[in-house]
């Protein structure tokens, strides 16, 4: 359990630096991700994303 909350943890912080560009092809706005102000700053958690792209990836370690 405790490796796939490390696998999920690490997946937000590679999302976070790579939202710029797939947010070109809508991930970072799906229903599961949320977008808000707080201490004037913006903030995103972007969960359902996150596990979206978790899923690609394992589906690509499963072929290799």
């Amino acid at each position: 359990m405790i490796k796939w909350l490390i696998v999920t943890v690490l997946a937000m912080v590679v999302f976070s630096g790579l939202r710029p560009f797939l947010s070109r092809f809508g991930i970072g706005r799906l229903p599961g991700d949320f977008n808000f102000q707080a201490f004037g700053r913006g903030w995103s958690l972007p969960i359902a994303s996150t596990i979206l792209l978790s899923l690609f990836a394992a589906l690509i370690a499963r072929l290799i």
